[in-house]
């Protein structure tokens, strides 16, 4: 029997995932479920676990944290989200597989039996190793704009404001672009990088803020002079975030 392990922030995402596991995966029994970054490496340290199921947005911070975090590297990790973008495609070749919302039983059934057949080949602990070396080296991002794809590197990124189902990305040299997908999908992609949702309508690159400004929820004052608005509900976590920024 494989033992799982499912971590996602939505109840309805992990029965979700359950059932279909259940009804199509009967070799697969799930030891345990959690929804947050502590509660995940809670269950991680504390139960059997061949294969880990792992969203990569999380309330209290990120999928990778939980790998970053914990002792253990004896099981192998498939991603589960919402988005196919660029992130999950470089992140591809290093984590065992991911699974897009909403899950296709098909491509569930195809990912446990490739961890079937590769388990005995495959080295978790390396697996996992390469995955966390492999987030630290992506460097740029693709913009897809209405003339074309720009290239950026993401240090270049200061902040991204939300237009509708559009993102409109501030650069360092003063220089904005008008990106075609929505601010929900950067914030998944970059959270991880060093980027926090600030507000409804802001994502601020943590390494260009120079100043927070007291108030109910707050501003920050960013490296090109711009002031965003820091909302009531994201003020902890951004400070959190800002006490523990790499940068």
């Amino acid at each position: 029997m494989i033992k799982a392990i499912i971590i996602d922030d939505e109840e309805e995402g992990r029965s979700t995932l359950k059932n279909i596991l259940n009804h199509f995966c009967k070799n697969v029994e799930v030891t345990a479920e959690a929804e947050s970054v502590k509660t995940g490496l809670v269950a991680v340290q504390d139960h059997p676990c061949d294969v880990l199921f792992l969203d990569i947005q999380l309330q209290d911070g990120t999928g990778f944290d939980i790998l970053e975090k914990t002792d253990r590297c004896d099981f192998k990790t498939i991603f589960v989200t919402a988005y196919d973008h660029y992130a999950i495609k470089a992140f591809k070749f290093s984590a065992f597989d991911y699974l897009l919302k909403p899950i296709d039983p098909e491509q569930l059934i195809s990912a446990i039996e490739k961890f079937e057949s590769g388990t005995k080949q495959e080295k978790p602990f390396d697996e996992v190793r390469m995955l966390l070396e492999n987030k630290q080296k992506i460097k740029n991002i693709a913009l897809p704009s209405f003339d074309g794809i720009r290239f950026i590197k993401i240090s270049r990124i200061i902040r991204c404001q939300s237009e509708s189902n559009y993102t409109r990305f501030y650069l360092d040299s003063g220089e904005n672009i008008l990106v075609t997908n929505t601010l929900k999908e950067y914030d998944e992609m970059l959270s991880a990088m060093n980027f926090c949702r600030v507000h409804q309508s802001h994502l601020i690159n943590l390494d260009h803020v120079e100043r927070y400004l007291k108030g109910d929820g707050g501003a920050v004052v960013l490296s090109d002079g711009s002031e965003v608005e820091v909302s009531r509900r994201k003020k902890d976590e951004f400070l959190k975030k800002m006490v523990n920024s790499p940068g």
